[in-house]
Order: structure tokens, then sequence, then C-alpha cells
């Protein structure tokens, strides 16, 4: 049996992408994360008035964002991704969701956590859930991050499309899931899980009959 799951508001309701902002304020990066931030910012409200489509800048985000990494070598990758579990995916996980990726897990299923989430960061998470990482590579040459993204963000189409390949010939069990752009992977399934869904995936689940976890 192989179970798949989202990271971000389906484990844990924390945001990578504020602990990224923290680490990079407290390891003398802070100047270039505000800058970042600011340039950012009126696209940001643009989404949230829907005035631009949410996807399309969550993938600007997370390919501007890389650029802050570049020259930096894996090892200070990972430790940037260690901390922004520690601090900020870890302690605010959804108890009953992991627990119950725990159970599938003493089962023999084979846990897969595929997210638009960094690869460093959700390799960190994985490990403690004894789980595969599929998420958004940076991009490495020769030990050091360039300040690119290696291929496209895994999200929506892309993850499902990532998550055959990996599992390929064998077929998706379970998935777990909290938003719109989670709908092509829990159609993988045989028994999708919507977890605190947003509105779309809530009426989606609601006229399919998936299951609803809250909490």
């Amino acid at each position: 049996m192989i179970v798949a799951a989202d990271l971000e508001g389906t484990l844990t309701s924390g945001e990578s992408w504020k602990a990224v902002g923290r680490y990079l304020a407290e390891h003398g990066r802070g100047r270039a994360y505000r800058g970042f931030f600011l340039t950012h910012l009126p696209g940001a409200l643009l989404v949230k008035a829907r005035l631009l489509p949410r996807p399309w800048y969550r993938d600007r985000w997370m390919v501007d964002l890389a650029r802050l990494f570049k020259g930096w070598d894996e090892p200070d990758l990972r430790r940037m991704a260690e901390w922004v579990v520690e601090h900020e995916l870890w302690v605010l996980r959804r108890p009953s969701v992991i627990a119950e990726l725990e159970e599938h897990r003493r089962q023999g299923a084979a846990l897969i956590l595929a997210s638009a989430t960094y690869q460093p960061v959700l390799e960190a998470f994985a490990e403690r859930c004894g789980a595969r990482a599929l998420g958004t590579r940076l991009e490495v040459v020769d030990g050091v991050a360039t300040g690119r993204i290696s291929g496209r963000v895994n999200a929506g189409g892309e993850k499902a499309d990532r998550l055959v390949s990996a599992i390929a010939p064998e077929r998706l069990s379970i998935a777990y899931g909290d938003s719109a752009s989670d709908i092509p992977m829990l159609e993988l399934s045989a028994a999708p899980v919507a977890v605190q869904p947003d509105a779309s995936l809530r009426r989606l689940a609601a006229r399919r009959g998936w299951r609803v976890l809250r909490g």
C-alpha cells in the first residue's frame, strides 16, 4: 500500500516561507529577505483581492525566493531546512493526521510526502515520519546552490505526474491534501482525504463523497 500526503496545510498549519524569512534574518540575510518581501508584497495583496491567481503567484514566489540561497552549500541548505522544521512546521504539526500516517506505516504502507515545499525542508520533515520526500528541487551544481529551482514547482498537476512516476507501476491507495492544488494528487488515490479543506476542495469532497478530516 502506498500513502501520499501534502505537507503545508495538511500535515502542519505552519508555513515554511515565514520560517525561512526568520532564519535568513537570524543568519545575516535579513536585509536581502526584507527586500524580497517588500518587492513581492504588492503581488500578495493582488492575490488576496483575487486579482492574481494564487497558484501562479505561489510558483513565482518560490522561484524568486530560491535566489536568496545562491552560493549556499548542501550543509547550509540542510541546516536551514532543519531549523524551519524544528521552529515552524513540526511545532505546528497536525497530530491526528500524523498519527494516521504512523498507523499506515505500522501496517506496512510506504509513505510519500509530496509538496511544493523545497526538497531539503520536505526531507527534514519526512524523516520524522519515516516517509520519502518529493518536493520542489533546488538546483545544486558541484555542491553549491545556484539560486534557481530544478524543474518546476512541485504542485498541482506537476506533483501528480511526479508521484505517478515515483510509484509506477504501483497505484496510490490513500492521499491526503488540503487545497484545490492537491486535487490532481487526490484523484489518483482509491481513498482521497481532504484535511481542513479550502472552499474549492471542500465542495468537491462533498460532491464526490470524499472523507473530510478536521484538526
